[in-house]
């Protein structure tokens, strides 16, 4: 029988926010996932790290090296049908940077809304600059570009999950060849600075791409060693393009979990945009939504047999948990389900 494993970035919500959260959320299928187990693991990460437990979670999916960098740029590639031959690529993703009260912040890049032709024109204006130096970009979509940095391989980037958000100085890529970056950065900001793109973004009221954000450094070695049975559902492109395959919707998905044309390990990024702007009314809304969509037509495949097994597998910037289910695990009626389990 299939056993399915379901991977929930931002399915965590901070330890303050919590408790409450929680008791707004009306989710007995998820409730009962999270409490009738048959094991149940908690490991916590440090907050500064350059990648977040999703991140690290898919990189070992993958079969990928170990490490913040999570090589995932060579993947990616594949996914998108670009040729990646040899050498060292990294992902590039368009960016805006703005000034915050006391520091430099990068926008989440879910939120740029890039069109393709504004995308391409930047993209068309900034690759001479790149060229210049060595550095050939490719463009994947809109969102997702890539740069051949050979001598950049050791720069110490970090994912934009991480950096969305934050204090961006603290988040910049850094090490020997750091300053070659920020040269190069600046340079592709004052190009774009008044480019006819982004006036047209600023006539429709949206943000200007001032910025790039390469990470997930990666050549032909660090191609994926497993692919296969992984999906996505509401991911980055680059996330989608790396596993290979998308999955259409969350209810199809449910609806007939270990088929032929399913995977059996899906990442479901629906959480992702609202938690890292902390609307967390928005992520309640998404949250029971896949309540609907996906959490109950599990457990009900789970109790007729269809699925042996159910692994959920949680995150927030910090913490990672892991729930194993099986449908003995469902007969503790003992347990009371709660949702307390999204309070580690």
């Amino acid at each position: 029988m299939t056993q399915i494993t379901l991977v929930l970035p931002f399915a965590l919500p901070p330890p303050e926010l919590a408790p409450d959260l929680a008791r707004a959320l009306q989710a007995p299928a998820l409730s009962a996932l999270l409490t009738r187990t048959a094991s149940h693991t908690v490991t916590t990460f440090h907050p500064g790290a350059r990648a977040l437990p999703h991140e690290l979670w898919l990189a070992r999916a993958l079969g990928l090296p170990a490490g913040e960098n999570c090589p995932f740029a060579v993947a990616a590639m594949r996914g998108f049908g670009l040729d990646t031959g040899d050498g060292t690529w990294f992902i590039v993703n368009p960016a805006h940077i703005e000034i915050a009260r006391s520091h430099l912040s990068m926008n989440d890049p879910r939120r740029l809304h890039l069109s393709e032709p504004h995308a391409r024109a930047l993209f068309e204006s900034a690759k001479p600059y790149f060229d210049e130096i060595d550095k050939p970009l490719l463009y994947g979509d809109a969102n997702t570009w890539f740069m051949r940095a050979d001598a950049w391989a050791e720069l110490d980037t970090a994912s934009p999950d991480a950096a969305a958000g934050q204090n961006v100085t603290d988040w910049l890529p850094s090490g020997a060849v750091a300053a070659e970056y920020r040269k190069l950065q600046n340079e592709v900001q004052m190009l774009w600075f008044e480019h006819p793109a982004n006036l047209a973004r600023a006539a429709l009221g949206q943000p200007p791409v001032n910025s790039f954000w390469p990470w997930a450094p990666a050549s032909q070695r660090d191609a994926p060693a497993k692919p296969g049975a992984l999906a996505s559902i509401n991911c980055p492109p680059w996330l989608t393009a790396a596993t290979g395959r998308a999955a259409t919707t969350a209810p199809q998905f449910a609806a007939a979990p270990g088929s032929a044309q399913q995977a059996t390990q899906l990442v479901v990024g629906s959480l992702g945009e609202a938690a890292i702007a902390a609307d967390w009314s928005g992520w309640l809304m998404q949250m029971q939504r896949l309540e609907q969509e996906l959490f109950a037509p599990l457990l009900a495949a789970l109790g007729r047999g269809a699925v042996s097994r159910i692994d959920l597998v949680l995150t927030r910037r910090d913490a990672q948990a892991t729930f194993a289910t099986t449908k003995m695990s469902q007969r503790a009626f003992w347990r009371r389900p709660t949702l307390n389990r999204l309070l580690p």
